[in-house]
């Protein structure tokens, strides 16, 4: 009697151990699946966002919303509705990035999150008040830097009328946004890297300069995104999973998107482009005191920096 050979599961995990950013080095991982499953993302994506524009058109027309067409994208006319196009937008980078290691990478989909195979939900709101402890002594120290040489720091308030459905629209969708980006430079780009080489920092370096190229800052801004994401690269791997980095991510723009509605400038917020040098000192805090407690709750919390 022939013995038949045993099928091989589809999903085959990384080896126990593990650091987060050679999760992807499974026993089936070739040099071309990190390759494949980055040219899908970006095939997909692009797809994909030009559909949501599309229909976003088609409810506009539907609905007599203005739009205006800007750099080949569709964007509305009213600031609200705008935002909360251009986020969902990024958003839609979660499950493509989640695919792409399901179906190219044949490994688990969580292994994008953490060790743990998973989000670790309790492990990421315990980093939430360090966020924003974080963010908030960052922009005290970037204000009294702005007014210590003469600047404005730039607040304004516009009323509650005006403030509260963006600001519904914020908490309820840059969070989203947020960890779409995390997942997209911190998990899959790291992780891609992490399939070919031992030391992360390269991966760090590298997606850290793609993601500052995503945004349109200049001089001063380059120095922010870029440090933001090395930031973020290594607290990943520090703690092994995306959790605290989506936390920081995620109170860091809250914050920034909620002080551009409360001042009216909604309309703005996401306008990019040069920043001043006093916003480098507030940089230094906010990374300084979420880095340094970073580790000290890691520490405290006991968190598994390796599969298991």
């Amino acid at each position: 009697m022939i013995e038949q050979p045993s099928l091989q599961p589809w999903i085959v995990p990384p080896p126990p151990g593990s650091r987060y950013d050679q999760l992807a080095r499974t026993p089936v991982n070739r040099w071309w699946r990190p390759l494949l499953g980055t040219l899908l993302i970006v095939v997909v994506y692009v797809a994909l966002s030009a559909m949501l524009g599309l229909v976003g058109v088609i409810l506009a027309a539907a609905g007599g919303l203005p739009t205006a067409f800007s750099s080949g994208r569709v964007l509305f006319e009213d600031p609200t509705l705008d935002l909360a196009f251009q986020l969902v937008a990024i958003a839609i980078l979660i499950p493509i990035a989640l695919g792409a290691a399901w179906l190219v990478q044949r490994r688990p989909p969580g292994t994008l999150s953490s060790v743990a195979g998973r989000l670790r939900w309790r492990w990421l709101f315990r980093c939430v008040p360090l966020a924003v402890l974080a963010v908030v002594l960052g922009e005290a120290a970037q204000s009294l830097t702005l007014v210590a040489t003469g600047e404005s720091p730039g607040y304004g308030w516009a009323g509650w009328s005006n403030l509260l459905v963006p600001l519904l629209v914020i908490l309820l969708l840059v969070p989203l946004q947020a960890a779409a980006e995390e997942y997209a430079f911190r998990g899959w780009v790291v992780q891609a890297f992490g399939t070919y080489l031992r030391n992360p920092w390269w991966g760090i370096i590298i997606s850290s300069a793609v993601f500052a190229a995503f945004h349109g800052y200049t001089d001063f801004g380059i120095a922010y995104t870029f440090g933001f994401g090395v930031l973020m690269g290594w607290v990943s791997i520090r703690t092994g999973g995306l959790e605290s980095a989506i936390a920081l991510h995620a109170v860091n723009n809250v914050a920034a998107f909620g002080l551009a509605a409360a001042a009216g400038g909604l309309g703005s917020a996401l306008e990019q482009g040069s920043l001043p040098w006093q916003t480098l000192v507030g940089t230094i805090v906010q990374f300084g005191v979420f880095g340094v407690g970073v580790v000290v709750l890691t520490r405290k919390s006991g968190i598994s920096v390796e599969g298991g």
